[in-house]
C-alpha cells in the first residue's frame, strides 16, 4: 500500500465513501440506541423492577431500606466516546496485508466519524511503553483527522518491557468523569491485572473491549526455520516450525491464552468484540450494530462476540 493511501485524509475519505455510507443507511438516526454511551445525570430513585439494568442498583439505599432501588437518569443530548488505544510493540504485528495497528486505525476512524457526524465528541488515551498522551474529547471531522495523525506519527516503542494494560484503564478511570462510551482497543497481550480496573471502568461507563488479533497468533504454519522477535521485550529466538511438537505446543499455548482472555473479559463484565487483520471492517461494524440493536447493552448481549461470524461465548 502506498504512503498516500495510508495518510489520515486518504483513510477517512475512503471510509466516508464506502463504510460510512453503508452505516448511515443502516442506522437511520437511531445511533443513540445502538451506541449506549451517552452521558447521564442522576434524576431520581425508584424500586427495582424486572428487566432493570442491575448496574443501576443503588446499593447504599438498597441496604438501608432492605429493598432493591435503582438510579434513574436524565439523558444528555450528545454522546461522548473515548478510545483507549494500546499502541505497544505487539500491535505492529501482521502476517498478511494489514497489521493490528492498521486495523485499529481504521476502526477508530470509522467509529469516530460516525459519532462526530452527529455532533458527538470523541477523545483518546494512548499507551506505548506507558500512558503517554491524552487527546481531549471534541467533535468534527478535523478532530478525527488530528486523532488519526497522532496515532500514525508515534514512534514505535522499542524494548520497553511487557504491556501493562491496567495502566491504560486506570488512566481512563482518572481522566474521564462524565459517563461515556469506552472502546478499549488492544490485542490484550499484557501482564495480568487488567481485569479488575476494566470491571471498574464498566461500572462507570458503557465499555466495549475491541480485541485485535492476527490468525498467525493462533496457529503456526510449517515454514521452516524462523527468527521470531518479541515486539514487547526485543528478545529474538530461532525456531524450527518443521517440528510438529513445536507447532502443537504453540497451538496449545495459544488455546490456553484464548481461554484465559475470555475468562478475564467475562470476569470484567464487558462486551468483547474481535477484529482480525483479515476481517472486512465494514461488515464487522455492521454486525456490531445489529447485535447491539437486537440485544442491547446489559440485556443479554453475548460477552464475547466475533464480529465477522457472530460466534459467541
Amino acid at each position: 500500500m502506498s504512503p498516500s493511501a495510508t495518510h489520515p485524509e486518504a483513510i477517512l475519505t475512503r471510509l466516508e465513501w464506502t463504510a460510512l455510507k453503508r452505516l448511515d443507511g443502516l442506522l437511520h438516526g437511531d445511533y443513540r440506541t445502538v451506541l449506549r454511551g451517552y452521558g447521564l445525570d442522576l434524576a431520581d430513585l425508584r424500586e427495582y423492577q424486572f428487566h432493570d439494568d442491575v448496574r443501576h442498583i443503588d446499593w447504599n439505599v438498597t441496604a438501608r431500606l432492605d429493598t432493591p432501588y435503582v438510579r434513574q437518569y436524565n439523558e444528555e443530548r450528545d454522546v461522548s466516546a473515548w478510545f483507549l488505544l494500546d499502541l505497544s510493540g505487539s500491535i505492529d504485528f501482521g502476517s498478511e496485508s494489514a497489521t493490528k495497528q492498521a486495523v485499529a486505525t481504521e476502526f477508530v476512524a470509522l467509529l469516530a466519524r460516525v459519532l462526530t457526524r452527529h455532533g458527538n465528541r470523541v477523545g483518546a488515551i494512548f499507551y506505548g511503553n506507558d500512558v503517554d498522551a491524552v487527546i481531549p474529547a471534541r467533535t468534527g471531522r478535523r478532530h478525527v483527522l488530528h486523532l488519526l495523525a497522532r496515532m500514525q506519527q508515534r514512534t514505535p516503542p522499542q524494548g520497553g518491557g511487557p504491556t501493562r494494560l491496567a495502566r491504560l484503564v486506570d488512566a481512563a478511570l482518572h481522566t474521564v468523569k462524565r459517563r461515556s462510551l469506552m472502546f478499549v482497543v488492544s490485542d490484550f497481550v499484557s501482564e495480568p491485572g487488567w481485569e479488575k480496573p476494566l470491571a471498574w471502568l464498566a461500572q462507570r461507563h458503557d465499555t466495549v473491549a475491541v480485541r485485535l488479533y492476527d490468525p498467525l497468533e493462533m496457529e503456526m504454519p510449517d515454514i521452516g526455520l524462523v527468527s521470531m522477535r518479541d515486539a514487547e521485550t526485543g528478545e529474538t529466538l530461532l525456531v524450527d516450525t518443521h517440528d510438529r511438537g513445536f507447532r502443537r505446543r504453540f497451538a496449545q499455548l495459544a488455546s490456553a491464552r484464548e481461554a484465559a482472555l475470555r475468562e478475564g473479559l467475562a470476569t470484567a463484565g464487558v462486551d468483547a468484540l474481535e477484529l482480525a487483520t483479515d476481517d472486512d471492517l465494514t461488515d464487522a461494524i455492521i454486525r456490531f450494530i445489529d447485535l447491539r440493536r437486537r440485544f442491547g447493552r446489559g440485556n443479554g448481549l453475548p460477552r464475547h462476540v466475533n464480529l465477522m461470524t457472530g460466534a459467541s461465548a
